[in-house]
């Protein structure tokens, strides 16, 4: 199953390398990994994607909270959340692919943020799954370049991530 594991952490050098180690060190796989200083500067938000049994993810969480950096870890997949991936794609788009290529960015609310004589690049923000669709969806010869974020998740409603 997948998950999305967020956690706190304290804004220091090594912290994100001790997580990373922790990880290769028992054989476990992230799928994707995002950190970035919270809103307070002492502090940094890590959000990883892993793909694992149930009690895997449970033993990584425990592993996660022994570290002396973690403030507290959560698994959002336990309740309802929101996530968010951003996608940046370099597309060949000459003659009258240029047109077809803008009708399927609309279709997925996408934006061309940069446009050449033989190319866009499409900014897509959404679920894995819609920016997987949209890759499907395109001619896949036209693809020049692609780089995702990977996935960044907060609660809904109440549900919240502090130390």
């Amino acid at each position: 199953m997948r998950h999305i594991i967020s956690l706190l952490m304290e804004n220091e050098a090594g912290a994100l390398s001790r997580v990373a180690g922790l990880f290769s060190a028992r054989g476990y796989n992230i799928e994707s990994l995002t950190v970035a200083p919270t809103e307070d500067p002492t502090l940094s938000r890590m959000t990883l994607v892993t793909v694992d049994s149930d009690d895997v993810v449970e033993q990584i969480t425990k592993q996660l909270n022994k570290l002396i950096e973690v403030v507290k870890v959560v698994d959002l997949s336990d309740g309802v959340h929101i996530e968010r991936e951003l996608m940046l794609i370099k597309v060949r788009a000459v003659d009258r692919d240029r047109e077809e290529i803008k009708r399927l960015v609309d279709i997925f609310r996408g934006r061309i943020i940069d446009v050449t004589d033989k190319s866009y690049t499409i900014e897509l923000t959404g679920t894995s799954s819609k920016l997987d669709a949209f890759l499907n969806t395109i001619e896949r010869s036209t693809i020049l370049e692609t780089v995702r974020t990977g996935a960044s998740g907060i609660g809904r409603g109440e549900r919240i991530l502090k130390a």
